[in-house]
């Protein structure tokens, strides 16, 4: 029966005196509930940070960084090494920071504590406490680097760092490394994620001290490396956080939907089988390339921005992964700017949210006034894209009933969707047909997902519609 049945004394507080109090009641709280609410959504991004590469002959003063990511729900920005200039701009912005330690200057922090006394002295203490320093990360991916001597030296320079801070100005600063997924000897299925063999050594000392000191494990999940290795339709879908079948670990019988997820439980599982299960995983980079060389497949912009929102949606929702349900990591995005001095191939120099014109490259859903897609946007001029609650998402026309069953499944799966209106009794169980409880449940992950055009797509199996679609007591939540 509808809810607003004024015949039914339950439903309407006229003809129910303790619901009026209740009402009253809640009016009452109204303020109180906005204001929880607006914490929420606030504490929503708290989790996203983006790394600031600084590999380019090009890149905005830091003044006009600062005021792009004060633009944004990016709270956290990872430098490479030491930038004055750019750190003094982000006092008293709340952005919190990490900074680097170069890994030639490991060896000499490593034999001598007053080399990190001094390096403390010069890079860190005269920015405190203006502005907010969390993390130094001494040396990046040197146990991937083939350097035995450096990696040998690694422990010592994070120990002596970490005494040259003591109980000073920079003692609440954690000190890590940062690795590449290449520090795991198997990653695949996630519950045997194990560390190499060749690594062990350094890793039980390093392992050791972050969890004495309550400092994270920092690593570099890419799922659109996995895709390069693997570069099937069904990959790209898995990678994208688009739906798809889920891959089964036969050994903890978890069902993973998507490509991170998985690469960060294994690493849990690595941390875990060495005896480290409690140290904290911070992901240092993972972007997707705007674009590529030819043999570089999936660098494409949409690509780019399916998994970059996805990410930022999946991490907003606080699901977390499998093995670390309701705690989701904090995750830095690779990068904010393209770099065009990189090496390498030519998506080395295009993993940029921005351009270094301060235009987006796409839009992830990250700016503070949400607006949506918009390459050549600016971070603060809203565009007339469908934003956040605009239409409903249905399924297209030349769908299959396969792909919606599959899309269906993959919808009912995930955090926010709530597709009891489609099981038997339920409000839309009718018609029961595949097309409309996949039309109802794909609305509900576009509408959960934040109502962006690319949160509508179901591998085009999908479309956006301004006629609603609700019938009878049948309510398909969106529109203005």
């Amino acid at each position: 029966r509808p809810l607003t049945d004024a015949t039914n004394p339950k439903l309407n507080p006229s003809k129910n005196p303790s619901m009026e109090a209740e009402s009253r009641k809640l009016l009452l709280l109204a303020p109180v509930l906005l204001c929880c609410f607006v914490a929420i959504s606030d504490a929503q991004s708290q989790h996203i940070g983006v790394n600031y590469g600084e590999v380019a002959d090009n890149l905005p003063p830091p003044d006009a960084t600062a005021r792009l990511l004060k633009s944004t729900a990016i709270t956290k920005l990872r430098l490479y090494g030491v930038d004055a200039g750019l750190i003094r701009a982000l006092a008293g912005t709340g952005v919190s920071l990490v900074l680097g330690v170069a890994n030639g200057d490991i060896p000499a922090i490593a034999a001598d504590p007053n080399a990190a006394t001094g390096w403390l002295a010069a890079n860190v203490l005269p920015f405190l406490p203006a502005t907010t320093i969390s993390v130094v990360a001494v040396g990046n991916e040197v146990l991937e680097s083939g350097d035995a001597a450096l990696a040998a030296a690694l422990l010592p320079a994070m120990q002596n760092l970490r005494a040259a801070a003591g109980d000073g100005p920079a003692a609440g600063i954690k000190f890590s490394t940062v690795n590449t997924m290449a520090v795991l000897a198997q990653s695949d299925p996630p519950s045997a994620g194990a560390f190499r063999p060749e690594a062990a050594a350094q890793l039980q000392g390093i392992l050791g001290f972050l969890s004495r000191t309550g400092a994270p494990f920092m690593v570099n999940p890419y799922p659109y490396f996995a895709y390069q290795s693997d570069p099937r339709p069904d990959t790209l879908a898995f990678c994208l956080f688009h739906p798809n079948a889920g891959r089964l670990d036969a050994g903890s019988k978890i069902t993973y939907t998507n490509m991170f997820d998985a690469q960060v439980d294994a690493v849990k599982s690595a941390l875990g089988r060495a005896g480290y299960g409690a140290v904290d995983i911070v992901v240092a980079e993972t972007g997707w390339p705007t674009r590529g060389d030819p043999t570089e497949q999936g660098a494409t912009v949409d690509n780019a921005r399916a998994y970059v929102s996805n990410l930022v949606a999946h991490l907003r929702s606080g699901a977390g992964t499998p093995l670390m349900p309701g705690k989701p990591v904090d995750t830095y995005l690779f990068a904010l700017y393209d770099e065009d001095l990189k090496p390498g191939p030519a998506s080395e120099r295009a993993f940029g949210l921005y351009h270094t014109d301060l235009t987006m490259a796409y839009d992830a859903g990250l700016t503070s006034s949400s607006p949506g897609s918009g390459g050549g946007s600016t971070a603060t001029t809203p565009t007339t894209t469908p934003s956040k609650g605009s239409g409903w998402c249905v399924a297209s026309a030349g769908a299959t009933d396969a792909q919606l069953q599959t899309d269906l499944d993959y919808a009912c799966s995930q955090v926010g969707v709530d597709c009891g209106a489609i099981q038997p009794g339920g409000a839309c169980f009718q018609p029961n047909t595949v097309r409309a409880h996949a039309a109802y449940a794909m609305n509900q992950l576009y509408q959960a997902a934040g109502s962006h055009p690319w949160n509508c797509d179901f591998r085009q199996s999908a479309t956006l519609t301004s006629t609603n679609p609700s019938y009878g007591s049948c309510v398909f939540t969106g529109g203005q």
